[in-house]
């Protein structure tokens, strides 16, 4: 904190009192005393240091004509700012210049513990494991926003530099679209809470600036509810593109609402992975055997003594309640009581770009470190391709329920003829007459449904023949109670 508070005349007399190079930047020449301060531990330097320190005050004390009483600052209890900090309105910590483990307050410094906010959070604070981002190293250990004031907006800065096997690793990187790397440095804010590894949380009124620009946070979804807040994706929020990827040290402004609960941040060095790579994971290690999913069906069942009815299968459809397709890659909770599975790919699909993480069929939590790929649906899959349904029996074993194709016409009945002197009657022949000369039966088919309106129209034409023509007969209640008899 005293090398922060340097100006640039005092790093160079600093850095020229061990015969390293003066020249440079400002915040090069910050780095620089730095590394010395952490490498290069001698008395010698800490002295030197102290004795920069002190004149410094000693002079601008004396040049402020009567400061008032709360602002007089004694060689016990000196406040340590950095010259990054003025004209901000966060207060300054005051430490004991007395007393002070140096390597290690300059070493955790350099190494990424935050400056300000200056009180670091109970070390029980952690944060849930993100499946998608694998952890390299810890930039900043979880650390309290504390208010300043008794201002509703706060601001709490924090300074740290990259080493040279980070940069690195984020040079190297691959790009997972263009000018995003997924080797990351990211910032994750959570509820200071000791009970358990905690989500990540934002702060109302959340801003960070990172160097001179500020990094863009996630919005809040919209709600089509009413009557119901719009909910904000609280995700690690990515600083490499604003950051300085090299030695200089970089600074981080957070500014967040204090009204009243109580937040930690931390800084992580972090690999985003893909869908694509945590689908090949699971399929590296998640995949259940089909005996022992066999035996999870004989298990469920089991004939239960205090149940009065006997289950003798279960079915389970072959396809993905998500996206209503077929499964590809069948996968379940192994928390989840149910034998039904939903399609991994698009599962972690969805989860990649809204992470909830409950399980489609029962809704209850489906983290990705409890999914099993189900190896024996896996195998019918393959052998059963023209049903989309399946059913479990009791020995574990299956069988596929297809579905009743409908009828694509009419079904071949039997068409009973109506003659005025014989039930059966006669067929017409192709000349309208039947045998002998006689008029032809009336043809009834009793696969066709007329209506009452078909009828009525039916009667009309008959009224409107020709009077000469014979009028043709009539089905009386006396036939139609012969056809409902046949």
């Amino acid at each position: 904190n005293m090398v922060m508070s340097f100006r640039v005349s005092d790093l160079q007399m600093l850095l020229g009192f061990v015969g390293r190079s003066k020249s440079g930047l400002k915040h090069e020449l910050v780095t620089r005393a730095l590394q010395l301060v952490q490498f290069d531990c001698s008395p010698e330097v800490f002295k030197k240091i102290k004795e920069l320190y002190e004149t410094r005050y000693a002079k601008k004390s004396s040049e402020v004509a009567q400061p008032q009483p709360q602002q007089h600052r004694s060689p016990e209890a000196l406040s340590i700012h950095s010259s990054y900090d003025r004209g901000s309105t966060v207060a300054r910590t005051s430490i004991s210049t007395t007393n002070i483990d140096y390597p290690a307050l300059y070493g955790k410094y350099l190494n990424g513990l935050g400056r300000l906010p200056p009180k670091v959070a109970k070390p029980e604070v952690r944060l849930v494991k993100l499946p998608f981002y694998t952890t390299l190293d810890e930039l900043l250990k979880p650390t309290e926003l504390v208010p300043q004031n008794n201002e509703k907006l706060q601001e709490s800065p924090c300074i740290f530099a990259l080493t040279p096997r980070q940069v690195e690793l984020i040079r190297n990187s691959r790009e997972l679209q263009p000018g995003v790397k997924s080797v990351q440095v990211v910032l994750r804010i959570c509820y200071t809470d000791t009970s358990s590894p905690q989500e990540d949380q934002y702060p109302p009124n959340i801003a960070v600036k990172v160097n001179h620009s500020y990094c863009s946070v996630p919005g809040y979804y919209p709600s089509n509810k009413p009557g119901v807040e719009p909910k904000r994706p609280c995700r690690p929020i990515n600083l490499t593109h604003l950051m300085y990827l090299s030695a200089a040290t970089n600074r981080i402004t957070i500014t967040w609402g204090n009204y009243g609960k109580s937040y930690s941040v931390g800084l992580y060095l972090v690999r985003q992975m893909t869908s694509a790579e945590l689908l090949q994971r699971l399929k590296t290690i998640g995949i259940k055997h089909p005996e022992l999913c066999k035996a999870l069906v004989k298990e469920k069942l089991r004939l239960d003594p205090d149940s009065e009815i006997a289950t003798t299968g279960v079915r389970v459809s072959l396809i993905c309640p998500l996206v209503k397709m077929r499964l590809s890659v069948p996968c379940r909770a192994e928390t989840c009581a149910h034998l039904q599975c939903f399609d991994a790919v698009f599962y972690l699909q969805m989860n990649e770009k809204k992470p909830t993480w409950m399980c489609p069929v029962c809704d209850k939590p489906a983290p990705y470190d409890q999914l099993i790929i189900d190896g024996l649906l896996s195998k019918i899959l393959t052998e059963c391709e023209d049903a989309d349904e399946i059913e479990y029996l009791v020995d574990g074993s299956w069988c596929p329920i297809r579905a009743e194709k409908e009828r694509s016409c009419s079904p071949q009945c039997p068409i009973l003829v109506l003659g005025s002197s014989d039930v059966n009657g006669l067929l017409p022949t192709p000349n309208g007459n039947g045998e002998n000369g006689k008029a032809a039966a009336d043809v009834v088919d009793l696969t066709l449904d007329s209506s009452s309106s078909e009828e009525e129209e039916e009667e009309d034409e008959e009224e409107d023949d020709d009077d000469e023509g014979p009028q043709p007969k009539r089905r009386c209640s006396y036939e139609k109670g012969l056809v409902s008899a046949c």
